[in-house]
This record gives structure tokens, C-alpha cells and sequence, in this order.
């Protein structure tokens, strides 16, 4: 759900609550929630922040694996389709750079949070975990038919640094060298067979 989304009007507290909260992470960040700004924004009462989810921080982590799943199976479907890999990297990128902002933000509000929250960190963990898995199958074609000579498991943790690179320079405003590095990537894949 993009941060301009709002619920239905049928749906239940706790979506609302986590579509409050996505919107939130999205506009203001972690450290400006309180449960009264989440239950105002979700447009319920703010008692049912802790009877549905316990805690602030636990609507907003399950905010993020709702939000992980959904982009999950978009890239699945991404990646399992029947066009050259160079396609579907360009659609990632395209993702990555245009469309998944607010995921990236989110992402990262509860990454740093959860630096000093072993019970958050797990939770984030399996988020990247998610993530690699859906990368490792994504690469191993590839990976195998362009000859790649890297391991399988360290191209993805390349790709995944890469990205998250990316994502913190633009979260900081910065994108120097970003449009050239990916139309070199673009053009190095062009020429692979």
C-alpha cells in the first residue's frame, strides 16, 4: 500500500492499525509514533493499539512482514516469469529506484531500531531471510548461465548490499553515481548470451 492508501471503510482495527502504521513509518518515522498518533491515524480508539498487537513496536514490525509479503510475492511472480533476466532486473531496479520507497524507509526505521532489541532483531532477521530466498532462486540460473564466477550465496549478499547501499544514499538524498552504475550493469547483462 502506498503511503496515499487509506483503508477500506470496512476493514477491521487491526488492518487499519497497520495500514496506520505503514503510512506513519512512511511519513514521520519510528521515533514520532505514539499510540495515540497510530490510533488517530487508524481512526480507532487508542486502547486497541495494545489489546490487538501488545505494543507500539509490534504493530509496526507485523506493519512490515504484511508489507514483505506483499512485495515478496510480487517479486516471485517477477522472477518465475518467462522473459530474459535482464528484464526482470530492469523491473527490480525499476522497483528499487522508483516504486518501494516507502518499503525501503520503513525497513530501515525498524532496522536501526531493532540494533538494540534482540526480540525485534530476530523478527527482522526472518525479513531478510525472506528476501534472500526469494534472491537465491532468482540467481541460480542466471548465476550458473552467465558464469558468474562468484558463489551463488555471495552474488546474493553482493545484490542484497548493493540494494541496501542504494537505499540508504537515497533515504540520505544522496544518488551520485547510482543512474551510471545501474545503466553499466544494464548493458553488461545486455551482453551476456
Amino acid at each position: 500500500m502506498s503511503s496515499d492508501q487509506v483503508s477500506e471503510p470496512g476493514s477491521t482495527p487491526q488492518e487499519r492499525l497497520l495500514d496506520a502504521a505503514e503510512r506513519l513509518l512512511m511519513r514521520v518515522g519510528y521515533a514520532r509514533i505514539t499510540t495515540r498518533l497510530l490510533a488517530a491515524e487508524a481512526g480507532v480508539n487508542h486502547g486497541l493499539v495494545h489489546y490487538y498487537f501488545g505494543s507500539n513496536d509490534n504493530v509496526l514490525v507485523q506493519a512490515l512482514e504484511r508489507f514483505t509479503q506483499r512485495l515478496i510475492a510480487r517479486q516471485r511472480d517477477l522472477y518465475a516469469s518467462e522473459v530474459p533476466f535482464v528484464e526482470k532486473w530492469r523491473t527490480a531496479m525499476r522497483f528499487l529506484t522508483n516504486e518501494d520507497i516507502g518499503y525501503e524507509k520503513i525497513w530501515f526505521e525498524l532496522q536501526a531500531l531493532g540494533w538494540n532489541d534482540p526480540d525485534l532483531r530476530e523478527r527482522l532477521a526472518r525479513v531478510n531471510d525472506e528476501w534472500r530466498s526469494v534472491l537465491t532462486a532468482a540467481f541460480e540460473a542466471p548465476h550458473r548461465e552467465l558464469g558468474i564466477p562468484i558463489p551463488l550465496d555471495a552474488l546474493v549478499a553482493l545484490v542484497m548490499t548493493f540494494n541496501m547501499g542504494v537505499i540508504v544514499e537515497r533515504l540520505g538524498g544522496i544518488e551520485a553515481g547510482h543512474k551510471e552504475l545501474l545503466e553499466w550493469i544494464d548493458r553488461w547483462l545486455s551482453t551476456q548470451r
